[in-house]
């Protein structure tokens, strides 16, 4: 393999045995086996571990507020959607400040893929729970436990017909490779939900606890089928691993409804400037 991603003399910030290093290489290792043109892929990301990650892929990254990659990928896909868009975070940083963002992004069916850490504990700010935290788990915070519902990016996902819904465990990293190939090539909105440990933070999802409460779909789930996908999303302890659903059928997305048939992008506009300053001399 050409490494075409790889980002040279870059110190990666990470505790040594995290789950992020298996993602980080398996998103370069996809994107290279699928022939991605790195000069016309962005990568966007918002705070956190996990949103460090492409900052050490070399190709173009967009950093952004905490929450807020999905609206960007949005808008970086409309002006020129001849751009492969990824929005990458972690699990706090996506179904937690970007919870409002994720349940629009589907609703749009904006074709970016969205891959999404979720080791169930917040680890930039030192182990605080997480919106995926399980019941029970305790923190310096939680003190008596985690009392909230887990929230199920799954079935929110589903519950407004996104395109392509899955979850990996980066334990299984060639499971999860044929998984992500799968969103990249899917046409939509793709989630990708990828199974993590923290192994400083989160002392209870070790990667031996994602491996005893997990499986693996087999060739008997019909992932096009949409209440199968329903109540897989639903099966706790274990759960599921693999592609829920994927809806093969042409579906306009969101920047081909906004653009129909102008071939030209928005970012080829020209502009008067002049005018934009009697604009702004106007107030």
């Amino acid at each position: 393999m050409s490494h075409l991603f790889d980002r040279e003399n870059v110190d990666v910030a990470w505790c040594p045995g995290c789950g992020n290093f298996g993602i980080l290489k398996l998103i370069k290792e996809v994107l290279e086996e699928l022939e991605v043109d790195k000069n016309n892929t962005v990568i966007v990301s918002g705070i956190g571990q996990a949103a460090k990650a492409p900052y050490y892929v070399d190709t173009n990254m967009f950093g952004v507020l905490h929450g807020r990659a999905l609206p960007a990928a949005t808008g970086i896909k409309m002006a020129n959607p001849n751009l492969t868009v990824i929005a990458e975070g972690g699990d706090g940083d996506m179904y937690g400040e970007g919870g409002n963002h994720f349940i629009h992004t589907i609703r749009r069916n904006v074709n970016i893929v969205h891959i999404v850490h979720n080791n169930m504990v917040y680890g930039l700010t030192k182990g605080q729970a997480s919106p995926t935290s399980q019941k029970g788990f305790e923190t310096k915070v939680q003190v008596n436990g985690v009392s909230n519902e887990p929230f199920n990016p799954l079935a929110v996902a589903l519950s407004l017909r996104a395109g392509f819904v899955s979850r990996v465990s980066i334990g299984n990293a060639q499971h999860a490779k044929e998984v992500l190939k799968a969103a990249f090539e899917h046409h939509g909105y793709a989630l990708v939900d990828i199974f993590q440990p923290c192994v400083t933070f989160n002392k209870t999802n070790t990667y031996h606890w994602f491996k005893d409460n997990t499986y693996t779909l087999d060739e008997g789930h019909d992932d096009s089928d949409f209440n199968a996908a329903l109540q897989k999303a639903f099966e706790v302890m274990p759960m599921p691993l693999g592609i829920l659903y994927q809806d093969k059928k042409s579906v306009l997305t969101f920047e081909e409804h906004i653009r129909k048939s102008e071939a030209k992008a928005l970012y080829l506009n020209t502009h008067d400037i002049s005018k934009i300053q009697n604009l702004f001399d106007s107030y």
